[in-house]
């Protein structure tokens, strides 16, 4: 495990949070964000009858998910330093050098790395399973750890 991380878990008293549970709570996000973008893309899908014409029909609002994604968790890890899914799951974002909540830089940063990540085949969050700290592409990029509350 990174020395300096490490340190701060056992002088904070500290507690990574699981793998498990960030699993979770990704499950969770992930399935807020889907019914979210249902809501908003309801009136492009209704008239859509065919796998395929869903495919064609909602390809050109795939920047718009990307961005509601962006938005949705720089939002929620600025203001409260946990996405719902985090919340539920009861840990939360820290960031290394002050243990506080994120800045909207440092959010911002997390959230496109985060979703770059995911477009690049989830090989951030691969790295984060095989990471001694748990620490995904969005983490590193961000100086964030993930902790339990």
């Amino acid at each position: 495990m990174n020395e300096e991380i490490e340190e701060l878990l056992d002088r904070e008293e500290l507690i990574l949070a699981s793998k498990q549970k960030r699993s979770i709570a990704f499950m969770i996000d992930e399935i807020v964000l889907s019914i979210l973008s249902m809501f908003i893309l309801w009136d492009k899908m209704a008239n859509l009858e065919t796998y395929e014409e869903i495919l064609l029909g909602l390809q050109p609002y795939i920047f718009y998910t990307f961005a509601l994604k962006i938005i949705y968790h720089t939002f929620f890890l600025m203001y409260y330093g946990a996405t719902p899914g985090k919340m539920v799951m009861k840990i939360q974002v820290i960031e290394l050098s002050g243990l506080s909540h994120l800045s909207f830089f440092q959010a911002l940063n997390r959230a496109v790395v985060r979703v770059i990540s995911e477009v690049v085949f989830y090989a951030g969050f691969l790295w984060g399973l095989l990471d001694p700290t748990s620490q995904t592409w969005h983490d590193k990029t961000a100086r964030t750890i993930v902790v339990d509350v």
